[in-house]
């Protein structure tokens, strides 16, 4: 049996945020454990609540996903992040993936791929194709 997922939100999107929690709350497997809106909070709140995956907005205010993404990994590199996007492609994405990232989704095709996404990188897995 699987252990429970541990999974931290951050979106500046409080609609989005969640839309993405309850429709991840369907899923016994996943517990989303936190919420954020910047990306300091996130920084804290894995601090704070030790997350198997973080779900990261690209563009926060404070300190964008980039960066945040990359002060979890060198704090806590065993934490997986997986990238939300507008647009799922290009300089921003790329540079979330240099950033430590598994993978980047488009917003508007998150709810389709984040369950399967999440599943794959509670699994360890290092690099999903997006």
């Amino acid at each position: 049996m699987m252990e429970t997922l541990r999974v931290l939100l951050v979106e500046d999107d409080a609609m989005l945020r969640q839309t993405l929690a309850r429709m991840l709350a369907a899923y016994p497997e996943v517990q989303v454990i936190a919420q954020a809106a910047t990306g300091d909070e996130a920084v804290s709140y894995v601090e704070k609540h030790n997350p198997h995956v973080v779900v990261m907005d690209i563009r926060l205010p404070r300190m964008d996903g980039i960066a945040a993404t990359r002060v979890i990994k060198w704090k806590f590199p065993q934490v997986q992040i997986i990238g939300l996007s507008e647009y799922g492609h290009g300089y921003n994405a790329n540079a979330m993936l240099k950033a430590g990232a598994i993978a980047v989704y488009q917003k508007s095709m998150a709810t389709e791929e984040l369950y399967s996404a999440i599943k794959k990188a509670g699994r360890g897995f290092s690099q999903l194709s997006a």
